[in-house]
Order: C-alpha cells, then sequence, then structure tokens
C-alpha cells in the first residue's frame, strides 16, 4: 500500500511539472556576466530617474523601445520612449522636479535592495524592494517615505545590452514576483492613490 502511494505520488509530482509553463519551455541559464549587467541595469534606473539626467531619456532609454512600465496604481502605465522620459520627469515635463527641490523638500530617492533574478524563457525576470530613505534626515513628501513595496521586473537582452521589457511597481499588501501582469491597485490606500506623483515622475 505504502509503495502505490509512494508511486501515485511520484506520478502526480511529473505530471504537475510536466504542466508547468518552466517545463514547456526551458530558458536558458544566465551567465556570471548576465547577472552584473542586469545588476547594473537596475541601478542606473535609481540614478536616471532620481537626477532626470538627458531630460529623462537616460532612463527611457533602460527600457526597449516598446518597453512599458506600470505604475502599479489605477491601470496608468507609461509606454514607448516619449511617455516613459515623461514618466522620469523629463521629456515634455522639462525636468521641472530638479528645479522645484529644495533641502527641506528633495526629490525622492530611490533605493532598490533585495534584488533576485531568475531565468525565463524571454531572457530573465527580477524582483526586488523598493525604499525611499530621507535625504539628510528629510523626507520629500508623505508618499516617499520608507517602504514603498517594490518591482517586478522582465528584461530582455538586446543588441545593446540587458534592457527593461516591463518595469511593475507593486504596492504593500501585494509582494513583488506574485503580483498579475498590468496589475493595478484600485483599492489602494489614498495616499497611494493621489501620489502620481508629487515630482511628477513615476516609482
Amino acid at each position: 500500500m505504502h509503495v502505490k502511494a509512494l508511486a501515485g505520488g511520484i506520478l502526480w509530482a511529473v505530471l504537475a511539472a510536466a504542466a508547468s509553463p518552466a517545463a514547456a519551455k526551458d530558458a536558458a541559464p544566465l551567465t556570471a556576466l548576465d547577472y552584473i549587467e542586469i545588476q547594473q541595469l537596475v541601478n542606473r534606473y535609481a540614478f536616471a530617474i532620481d537626477n532626470c539626467t538627458n531630460n529623462g531619456y537616460d532612463y527611457a532609454d533602460l527600457y526597449t523601445p516598446d518597453g512599458v512600465f506600470y505604475w502599479g496604481v489605477g491601470s496608468r502605465k507609461s509606454v514607448g520612449r516619449e511617455e516613459l522620459a515623461e514618466a522620469a520627469g523629463g521629456g515634455k515635463n522639462g525636468c521641472k522636479k530638479i528645479e522645484r527641490a529644495t533641502v527641506e523638500n528633495p526629490v525622492a530617492t530611490h533605493t532598490t535592495v533585495n534584488l533576485i533574478i531568475e531565468p525565463s524563457p524571454e531572457g530573465a525576470t527580477g524582483k526586488s524592494y523598493l525604499m525611499y530613505p530621507g535625504v539628510m534626515g528629510t523626507h520629500s513628501d508623505p508618499s516617499h517615505t520608507g517602504h514603498v513595496g517594490g518591482y517586478q521586473d522582465v528584461y530582455v537582452k538586446t543588441a545593446k545590452g540587458w534592457r527593461f521589457k516591463s518595469r511593475l511597481h507593486v504596492f504593500p499588501p501585494d509582494v513583488p514576483g506574485t503580483a498579475p501582469p498590468e496589475r493595478s491597485v484600485p483599492s489602494s490606500p489614498i495616499w497611494m492613490r493621489r501620489q502620481l506623483f508629487t515630482w511628477g515622475s513615476s516609482g
């Protein structure tokens, strides 16, 4: 009886594995260089969006030409180079967030931590936590303080290196890596809904 139960359990596990997307199409392994380059992509994101360099186009160029940033609030998203530059505060917005910043009300500083990168059939996926630490002890506004959820990413390798295919800002209580694609948060707290965004930039 125990042998039959064990055999049945093994068969169930095999069938479940065969039915999984990963088994249907195995992802190519990532090299050590792939991991480093993706980490650098994620790090460049924070500097580009905080400083609105090149009028936001440095941020936009971290994505593929058809790349998408999902704001994670409502159904808002920014698609393509022009909209992504505007999401960083640049483009037609002219990086006004930098001009408006003061010592008492600084630009929010993006700090991405605990990044986990995994191979996928498309290239790679990532998940990480997002923190908005104070600048010299001062926060930019109540919406940008401490832990603010995190990111759920899809990366693809292009002729110019690894780029974001998509990035979704996942707000608590959702956990990065578990939210459905293009997730919106219509029931999020009022502070989260009204933060789109004080600085005219994405999360």
